[in-house]
Formats: structure tokens, C-alpha cells, sequence
């Protein structure tokens, strides 16, 4: 991108994204990541609990997070709201650039999803986790310094604007504009 919100400018559209479902939203963009830099859009896409997202590069990506560098089990699938993408880019041809593999129309925040918090896409189920998906210096690269500072304001990590880390729960098959629901309690695997 040659020309990144400001600050102010960001802060101006954060009702928006504010706006976003609590309880059901929608699957609006799957996006692969076969190789370090490379994307590839799906229409569809399997998630299964070994894997992640099915051709994706996370089983084989190392980790600062865990002790041995091996991926770590609870990053499998990164989302990020695409209220807040949209945001960043009017342009829907630049979203893949954030990195993330789900792009979902739904309330990522804490008080909305906290950790342990199971979502049904598609005959997939997957949890959110624990970990923090924050912005780093690719981010800012693509969308500007002022996103990667937004994001990471104490108002942006509670309403998660950089998104989630999730893992699969149960192995299914996803296709964009698939219904993403939130569930009451928990289902066996």
C-alpha cells in the first residue's frame, strides 16, 4: 500500500468495527499460506487438527513460542476481523498481505470470545486460545505504522483488533460465506 491511515484517521472508524456480530457472523475470506510470502485465496478450504488450514505452512513453521521451535499447537489458525481490514484497506485484493488464514465478520473481542470460547464454521469446530496475535514489523510494512500502534493500544488488545489465534477442535470442511457461530458450552471432539 503507498498511503496508510493515520492514527486519527483509524480511530475515526473504530464504531465500525465496534459494530461487528456477537453471536454470528460469517466467513468472509480463507486465505493459504503454502510457502513464507505466498498467499493463496480458497473458496474452500479443510481444517483438521493436524494440520490446521490443509496445505497451509503452520506444521512446518517454527515458533519463538515453544520450547524446540516446533509450531506452536495453539497458533494453527490466525483470524482477524474484517471490519478492521477493511479498515486498514478499502481494497479487498490487499487483505491477504495482513497474513492471517480466517477473515470473519464477528466480535473477536476478550469479553465476547474468551479464551476457551469454540466457534462452528462450515462441519469444523475451532477454539479460540490463549495466545496473543499482535502486529509485528510485516504488519506495519503492509498497513502502516499507525496500524501496528492502533492495534496494540490497550483498547485494541481487548477488542483484539489484530485478531486471534485459534486451534481446530473438529476436522471439517469451510467455504467462504459460510455462517461462523458462536457455541453455548462445549462439544466433544
Amino acid at each position: 500500500m503507498s498511503t496508510y491511515l493515520t492514527l486519527p484517521e483509524l480511530e475515526a472508524g473504530l464504531e465500525q468495527v465496534r459494530s461487528s456480530p456477537q453471536d454470528q457472523g460469517s466467513l468472509r475470506l480463507i486465505v493459504c499460506r503454502p510457502q513464507v510470502g505466498e498467499r493463496q485465496v480458497l473458496s474452500e478450504g479443510v481444517l483438521n487438527q493436524v494440520s490446521g488450514l490443509v496445505g497451509d505452512n503452520w506444521s512446518s513453521r517454527p515458533s519463538t513460542r515453544t520450547p524446540d521451535g516446533s509450531p506452536h499447537p495453539e497458533m494453527q489458525l490466525n483470524i482477524i476481523n474484517t471490519r478492521l481490514i477493511a479498515l486498514l484497506s478499502p481494497d479487498p485484493s490487499l487483505w491477504p498481505l495482513a497474513g492471517d488464514q480466517l477473515y470473519i465478520d464477528l466480535d473477536l473481542s476478550e469479553e465476547n470470545l474468551p479464551s476457551g470460547s469454540r466457534l462452528a464454521i462450515g462441519s469444523a469446530v475451532i477454539e479460540i486460545t490463549a495466545q496473543p496475535h499482535t502486529g509485528c514489523a510485516k504488519f506495519a510494512q503492509r498497513f502502516g505504522p499507525d496500524a501496528r500502534q492502533f492495534v496494540n493500544t490497550p483498547p485494541g488488545r481487548q477488542l483484539r483488533l489484530r485478531g486471534v489465534n485459534a486451534r481446530v477442535i473438529q476436522a471439517g470442511l469451510i467455504h467462504t460465506g459460510d455462517v461462523v457461530r458462536k457455541l453455548n458450552g462445549s462439544i466433544r471432539p
